[in-house]
């Protein structure tokens, strides 16, 4: 996937899905059972918005289990997240998780997303558990930044939900199709700007996560 992870990084991903199996068995936070496959199905999925997150605070609209919030706030630990989660059992998890793996730049908000409204606005927003883009904007929107983006997956190339993007005030930016090792899916990522754009580009190759400055580390 080319995306640097540090050493330490790669640690605390494999003991937040480890906690994530534990706690899977009683709370039921997601479908999927085995650890293996938790590793493409979730782990490595998430990372793949890694190279798209714009500026230093990020929020992950409907965190559920904390994807793709928990792996991208460890692969990122200069950036702030906030995990946006409704569901009491998942939200307790998700803090349990942060303090287990001493993750200090992540908060957890148990609230509709509709209803929080956080006194800064994100310049990223993220979210893996909306069916449909229409109503992830309709209902998360207002939490991102005038300058800001937002990155949403799906499966297969979603023409027909694009075309509403610019009815809640945003534009296409770009549609990138993302290869997922252990995935034999589609997989798309959509980027949303909240400024004009010229139409949406598809597949061109993300700034590498190599190009910025801190320490290196093997790549995932």
């Amino acid at each position: 996937m080319g995306i640097e992870v540090a050493q330490e990084a790669q640690a605390r991903l494999c003991a937040y899905l480890e906690l994530l199996a534990k706690w899977n068995e009683a709370y039921n936070l997601t479908s999927i059972r085995e650890p293996a496959d938790m590793v493409s199905r979730h782990l490595l999925d998430s990372l793949a918005a890694e190279p798209y997150l714009l500026g230093e605070r990020v929020v992950d609209v409907g965190s559920g289990a904390g994807l793709p919030g928990i792996p991208l706030a460890i692969a990122r630990p200069e950036l702030s997240f906030a995990l946006v989660e409704p569901q009491h059992k998942k939200a307790r998890f998700l803090r349990h998780a942060a303090h287990q793996i001493n993750l200090s730049n992540v908060e957890v908000i148990c609230a509709q997303v509709q209803d929080y409204r956080p006194a800064q606005k994100f310049d990223t927003l993220v979210s893996r558990a909306f069916a449909h883009v229409g109503k992830l904007l309709a209902s998360a929107g207002h939490l991102c930044a005038g300058s800001g983006r937002v990155l949403a997956f799906k499966g297969k190339y979603p023409a027909a939900e694009l075309e509403q993007a610019g009815q809640q005030g945003f534009s296409v930016a770009a549609v990138k199709s993302i290869a997922v090792p252990g995935l034999n899916v589609q997989r798309h990522l959509v980027i949303l700007s909240a400024r004009p754009s010229h139409g949406p580009e598809r597949n061109s190759q993300p700034q590498s996560a190599r190009t910025r400055s801190g320490s290196r580390g093997d790549t995932a």
